[in-house]
């Protein structure tokens, strides 16, 4: 290739004056079969309610959930991911592996509203849990913490009872060593190999959770999760930790939050040739809405740039609380 040219005889203008020749030449195109809507469902009947801190995301009950899966349905969008909110929260968070259980409930109705709409469950106990841990705790050493190998077991029973329930995808996020192995284990060996696994590969310790914890009331009841989420400040172990879930059987690799971690998805790209997710997390769409709301940004064009940027960066798919209102405007 030979070295461009210098102006004037070269003008990049040239590919931006016309509308249409803009649109030609574009590289990065938002599909809404690329976005994935997270929903959350809790126990009882009847219930719509809005999360404050998350404009135009609710929580709702099993009944009521099927209106927003046909609309996302409806609208072409790629999926959508469930977290569940049980009635009665234990030390082990025993209702994410009940068959009978807030998030087995919500995957059976999502798919009687869309059988054709892709069902990803969260894989975690953070949910479910009266701690507000990711796992099963052990005070073996005199300092409470979540037992890592004893929450695999549970992790794998999870995984099983959401595929049994008739998840697509199951997406496992409490960052236990060796949870993708375990969950491809316990999947396989009941019969379930064509349920795949978006492991949440590179999930930080981050500040721009708060909206979630407060949408599934996850909130830990002592310390934090930095025992076991990672580190922020480090790229080189972001590496290591998505090249182990590669490695274990991860059908797709997720990366969270998504802005913060643009450097982390782009490196990642080079990486490995699995299809890569970033998820926008809460906080990042609240600050959004709530500049927006103070008419400090035009928060649908921000919306949209912040997608572009995740799909320039490397993502195949992008799960974020806007994916109703991208999809719209498309």
């Amino acid at each position: 290739m030979s070295p461009d040219h210098h102006f004037p005889t070269t003008r990049l203008r040239r590919l931006r004056y016309n509308p249409a020749v803009r649109r030609l030449v574009q590289e990065t195109a938002l599909d809404p079969g690329k976005l994935i809507l997270p929903l959350f469902v809790r126990a009882g009947e009847g219930v719509r309610q809005e999360i404050a801190s998350m404009p135009g995301n609710f929580q709702l009950s099993p009944d009521q959930l099927g209106e927003e899966v046909r609309e996302a349905a409806g609208l072409g969008l790629g999926g959508i991911i469930l977290f569940g909110i049980p009635a009665k929260k234990d030390a082990t968070g025993s209702d994410s592996t009940n068959d009978e259980g807030i998030i087995q409930q919500a995957i059976r109705a999502a798919k009687e509203a869309a059988p054709d709409m892709l069902v990803t469950s969260d894989v975690c106990f953070c949910e479910y849990t009266d701690h507000g841990h990711c796992g099963v705790l052990n005070d073996k050493t005199g300092h409470l913490d979540v037992d890592n190998d004893a929450t695999l077991e549970l992790l794998g029973l999870q995984a099983l009872s959401h595929a049994r329930a008739g998840a697509d995808l199951v997406a496992p996020s409490g960052m236990m060593d060796g949870m993708v192995g375990e969950v491809r284990d316990s999947l396989d060996g009941e019969g379930h190999e064509n349920v795949a696994i978006m492991a949440y590969a590179i999930k930080q310790a981050s500040a721009f959770y708060g909206p979630f914890r407060e949408a599934v009331q996850s909130a830990p009841e002592f310390g934090d999760r930095k025992g076991y989420q990672m580190d922020v400040r480090n790229w080189r172990e972001a590496m290591r930790e998505a090249a182990l879930d590669q490695a274990q059987g991860a059908d797709i690799l997720m990366v969270k939050p998504g802005m913060p971690c643009l450097d982390l998805l782009a490196r990642l790209r080079e990486e490995t040739s699995l299809p890569l997710a970033a998820y926008q997390v809460s906080g990042e769409y609240a600050m959004i809405k709530a500049a927006a709301a103070n008419g400090w940004l035009d928060g649908d064009a921000c919306m949209r740039e912040a997608m572009q940027a995740f799909k320039r960066a490397g993502a195949n798919m992008v799960i974020t609380y806007a994916a109703l209102e991208l999809a719209e405007s498309f």
